[in-house]
């Protein structure tokens, strides 16, 4: 018997051209086209979660979880966005999600882009290559087990 709960998921969307956006706005899209904000959310903290990451990574610095809690604060503070989603719990959370899609790595409490890399060889070597390709292989294998049975 198949069970019903996913090995794991993706959301993927596609959105226009990148324009003249700025720094944030594009780490915006690129966590809406990932599914890890959803369209009209006004909660998202993940943005400047995944923006502090960026940067430490620059420095190939890891850093801790409250460090990237006061860096959000900060960035939130400056740029004049509601301080919602702050919370300690909440920022655990959103690094968990970047986490499960091999966005980032932990290491103790330490945190940073996955061995430093670029977002975009993390996109093509963690997220294209091994979750995407392993879905689709997935869902052939199932379209050819209804082929074979028709």
């Amino acid at each position: 018997m198949v069970k019903d709960a996913p090995l794991n998921e993706i959301t993927l969307r596609r959105y226009e051209k990148p324009y003249d956006a700025d720094k944030r706005e594009v780490i915006k899209k690129i966590c809406l086209s990932l599914g890890l904000l959803q369209p009209g959310d006004s909660r998202d903290v993940i943005v400047d979660i995944l923006s502090v990451l960026v940067e430490s990574s620059k420095d190939r610095k890891k850093i801790s979880s409250d460090e990237i809690k006061v860096r959000v604060e900060d960035f939130r503070k400056n740029k004049g966005l509601e301080l919602k989603g702050i919370a300690e719990s909440n920022i655990r959370r959103q690094l968990k999600r970047l986490r499960d899609l091999m966005i980032i790595e932990k290491k103790g409490n330490l945190y940073n882009l996955s061995e430093f890399e670029s977002l975009s060889n993390i996109f093509e070597n963690k997220i294209e290559k091994f979750i995407i390709s392993q879905a689709t292989d997935r869902i052939k294998e199932y379209l050819k087990a209804i082929d074979d049975n028709q």
